[in-house]
């Protein structure tokens, strides 16, 4: 957990080396966020490459702050993401560079605050979709998705999605893990008091 200790140099005020380290991480998390934003909406993929870059910055980072209890940290935000996600990549609901990007992520935030953030993100996911879809197709889209799901209830049959159906269109999904991480964040009590620590050190 990041101290709340400052140290008071003439008119300055010197973040502790915790907060200081974990404001770092953070930032390291908003650039990567933003970069699989930009390659998910413009391009509908997360290239491979920039998922290692992530994944090598986020443990180096970790073991240099934390030393081998920070690379433990990250290995097991890593592992965690995989466990939650792979089984939802498994049923198509999520694209394998998503899952890949999440544990790049993970190496960053460790597996509590990923842990909220994957579950924040499930419930952007549902709004950001839905929005897409409707975007992108219509109304008639979405009826046309509602009207054969009820078919699937009713006749307990699955129905392939129809060409103009909102549930038949690729979802980027990149903006809703960044908003359950924004989301996670603004519920977090060490992120909390690490930027409320910030704007002290830099307003005071």
């Amino acid at each position: 957990m990041p101290q709340a200790a400052k140290f008071e140099l003439g008119e300055y005020v010197m973040l502790a080396e915790a907060d200081l380290n974990f404001t770092i991480l953070l930032t390291i998390t908003g650039m990567a966020f933003i970069v699989g934003l930009y390659f998910d909406l413009r391009t509908q993929r997360i290239p491979n490459a920039f998922c290692l870059l992530v994944t090598v910055i986020g443990i180096a980072s970790q073991g240099y702050f934390n030393q081998w209890q920070g690379i433990i940290n990250a290995l097991l935000g890593l592992g965690l993401a995989f466990i939650v996600l792979f089984p939802v990549f498994v049923i198509k609901a999520l694209g394998a560079g998503d899952v890949k990007f999440m544990m790049a992520i993970g190496t960053l935030l460790g597996p509590q605050l990923l842990s909220w953030s994957i579950l924040y993100a499930i419930i952007a996911g549902a709004i950001t979709s839905l929005s897409f879809a409707i975007y992108k197709t219509g109304w008639h889209g979405f009826k046309a998705t509602a009207t054969r799901y009820y078919h699937c209830l009713y006749l307990n049959r699955y129905f392939k999605p129809a060409a103009g159906e909102a549930a038949g269109i690729r979802v980027p999904y990149a903006p809703a893990l960044a908003l359950g991480w924004i989301w996670a964040c603004s519920q977090n009590d060490d992120v909390l008091w690490t930027m409320s620590n910030v704007r002290y050190a830099l307003f005071s």
